[in-house]
């Protein structure tokens, strides 16, 4: 009896701006894609925003191997695209640690910590200064 190091499902989240995405990788599929009961073309109208999930998939070369449930909520398209695409990835290193060196080759196991910045009191925005007046 022979042992599979790879597993049947992994599960991870991804993060990016205000978007959470909650991510099942499942080996053995077609290549399907379903964020929040959705196909990925009629989540993501755009096709950065699709290029950007799919990128750690063609990366490894799973896109027809594996099928993902995604469940986002929060912050806008782009961020749920970002927060996807790294839990895709983090997912894809949980089923085969080998692809680890591929993916983090392509900064895709790196959460982007960029966010929006707070708005300090006596501004009327992040940085945005009150108009001067000379009299």
């Amino acid at each position: 009896m022979q042992a599979t190091t790879q597993k049947k499902f992994a599960l991870a989240t991804g993060r990016r701006k205000e978007a959470t995405a909650r991510v099942r990788v499942i080996s053995g599929g077609k290549g399907l894609i379903f964020i929040n009961g959705r196909k990925l073309e009629d989540y993501f109208p755009t096709i950065n925003c699709q290029m950007q999930v799919k990128k750690p998939l063609i990366v490894t070369e799973m896109i027809d191997k594996v099928n993902i449930k995604a469940r986002v909520r929060g912050g806008g398209i782009a961020g749920q695209a970002g927060a996807v695409s790294l839990g895709i990835a983090r997912a894809l290193v949980e089923i085969d640690p080998t692809l680890r060196g591929m993916l983090r080759k392509e900064d895709l196991l790196t959460r982007d910590p960029r966010a929006k910045e707070r708005k300090k009191y006596g501004r009327k925005g992040a940085r945005r200064r009150f108009q001067w007046t000379k009299r």
